[in-house]
C-alpha cells in the first residue's frame, strides 16, 4: 500500500501541499498526473477503475467537486483510495474549477482546501468509517438500479437489434480476423496481471491484438504492438495512435464522433463504427462479426456489480453483447489469481541437482567421458605443479 507524503509548505503549515491538476474527465486527468500532484476531479460515484488509476500515479490527494458515493449504488472507487491511504475530500462544489488553475499549489488540511494561505473550499473528508456507512446505505437502493439496468437493456435491444442479430453496421476493416484468435484489452480491473500471465498464450497463438482506448497503451506498455485500436479516442495516447494500428472510432448512432477530429488532427486514417453500445462492446462485436474463432477479453466489465460501478446506463449493452458473442468469449479476468508461473527455489534447486546427477551417471558409464576426465585431471595436476614452482 502506498501512502502519500505529507509535504509542508514554506511556512510549515499543516496538511498536504502540491501542484493541482484538474479535469472533469478522470481518465484524461491521470495522463497528466505525476507523483505528489493533487487531483481535482468532477466524478460522481467514483468507480474502481478511476480510483485504481489515481493510486497508480501516486496522487497526493483527490479533491472531488461531487459526492464520490451518491447512494444510488455501492460504487467501489472510494474504498480503493482509502485503503491506499490517499486522502479523499468530497462535495467541494463545482465553483472550485473556476477558482484554481492548472499547476497552482494547493494545500489540503482536514476537509478544507487552501490557495495562497486562504481557504477556498470546504468539503467532506472521507475515511473508512464514512465510506463503509455510505456503501451500506447505497446497497439498500440497489433494487431501483436493477430496474433501471433492465429498462436500459430492453431499450438497447430495440435500438440495436439489427446490429446484434445480423451485424448490420459493422464497418469493413483491413485487419484479417477470420479464423484467428482475437485478444481484446480494456484498461479495467487486473488488466496488467492478466496480460502478464497471458504471455505464453500470445506467443504461441499470435492473436489479433485489439486495444480499446487506453487498452492500446496497456498493450504497448506490456511490450506488444496493437493491430487495432477501437474506441472514443479520449484516453489513448498520441504516440500509440500513430503506431500503425488500424483505428476504428466509436461514434454515436447518429454518426457524430467527437474522437474523429483528434485522429484526423494527428494524420491517422480511421473508420467509424456508429453504435449505442460501449467501446468494449463494439470491439467484441467487431471481432465476432469478422469471424474470430476465439475472443479473449482482458480488463472488461463482466458482472452486474462492475456494470453498476461503471455508473453508465450504456453498460447494459454489455449483457446483450455477451449473449451475442456466446461461447467464443473467454474472460481473462482473474487468470493471474488462478494460475501462476512462479518456480519455487526448492523446485529450481531440485532441477539443478537432477541435472548434475544425470551428468554424473553419464560420465560413470561412458568410456569417452572417463578419458576426457583423465585428461582434465592431468591438465589440472600440471597446472598445480607449475604454480608451485614459483614458490
Amino acid at each position: 500500500m502506498w501512502l502519500p507524503l505529507l509535504r509542508r509548505t514554506r511556512n510549515a503549515e499543516p496538511g498536504i501541499a502540491g501542484p493541482v491538476r484538474l479535469d472533469r474527465r478522470t481518465k484524461r486527468l491521470v495522463g497528466r498526473l505525476r507523483p505528489g500532484d493533487i487531483a481535482l476531479i468532477d466524478h460522481v460515484d467514483l468507480d474502481r477503475v478511476a480510483a485504481d488509476s489515481l493510486v497508480a500515479v501516486r496522487a497526493a490527494a483527490v479533491l472531488n467537486t461531487r459526492p464520490s458515493i451518491s447512494g444510488r449504488y455501492p460504487n467501489l472507487g472510494p474504498e480503493v483510495l482509502i485503503e491506499a491511504g490517499v486522502p479523499l475530500i468530497d462535495d467541494l462544489g463545482e465553483d472550485l474549477f473556476n477558482r484554481v488553475r492548472e499547476g497552482r499549489t494547493l494545500r489540503v488540511d482536514g476537509s478544507t482546501v487552501y490557495l495562497d494561505g486562504e481557504p477556498i473550499a470546504h468539503g467532506v473528508r472521507q475515511d473508512a468509517e464514512s465510506v463503509g456507512k455510505a456503501m451500506a446505505d447505497a446497497r439498500e437502493g440497489l433494487s431501483v438500479q436493477l430496474e433501471a439496468f433492465a429498462a436500459n437493456t430492453m431499450e438497447y435491444l430495440k435500438q440495436e437489434k439489427d446490429l446484434l442479430l445480423d451485424g448490420v453496421g459493422v464497418p469493413e476493416i483491413d485487419t484479417r480476423i477470420a479464423g484467428r484468435h482475437a485478444l481484446i484489452v480494456v484498461r479495467g480491473y487486473d488488466y496488467q496481471a492478466d496480460l502478464e500471465v497471458l504471455r505464453p498464450y500470445i506467443r504461441e497463438f499470435k492473436p489479433v491484438l485489439i486495444g480499446v482506448d487506453g487498452g492500446a497503451d496497456a498493450l504497448v506498455e506490456a511490450g506488444y504492438s496493437p493491430d487495432m485500436i477501437v474506441g472514443d479516442m479520449d484516453s489513448v495516447s498520441d504516440d500509440v495512435l500513430r503506431c500503425g494500428a488500424e483505428v476504428i472510432v466509436h461514434a454515436y448512432p447518429d454518426g457524430r464522433a467527437p474522437g474523429l477530429a483528434r485522429v484526423h488532427h494527428l494524420g491517422v486514417p480511421a473508420k467509424l463504427f456508429p453504435a449505442a453500445a460501449t467501446s468494449e462492446d463494439i470491439a467484441l462485436l467487431l471481432a465476432d462479426g469478422k469471424g474470430a474463432s476465439l475472443i479473449v477479453a482482458v480488463g472488461r466489465h463482466r458482472d452486474l456489480v462492475e456494470f453498476l460501478d461503471k455508473g453508465r446506463g450504456g453498460m447494459s449493452s454489455s449483457f446483450l453483447v455477451q449473449l451475442k458473442v456466446g461461447g467464443k468469449l473467454v474472460d481473462a479476468k482473474g487468470v493471474s489469481r488462478l494460475y501462476r508461473q512462479n518456480i519455487s527455489a526448492s523446485s529450481l534447486l531440485l532441477l539443478v541437482l537432477s541435472a548434475v546427477a544425470a551428468m554424473a551417471s553419464a560420465v560413470a558409464v561412458s568410456t569417452v567421458a572417463k578419458a576426457y576426465l583423465g585428461l582434465l585431471a592431468e591438465w589440472w595436476n600440471n597446472l598445480i605443479f607449475h604454480v608451485q614452482r614459483f614458490f
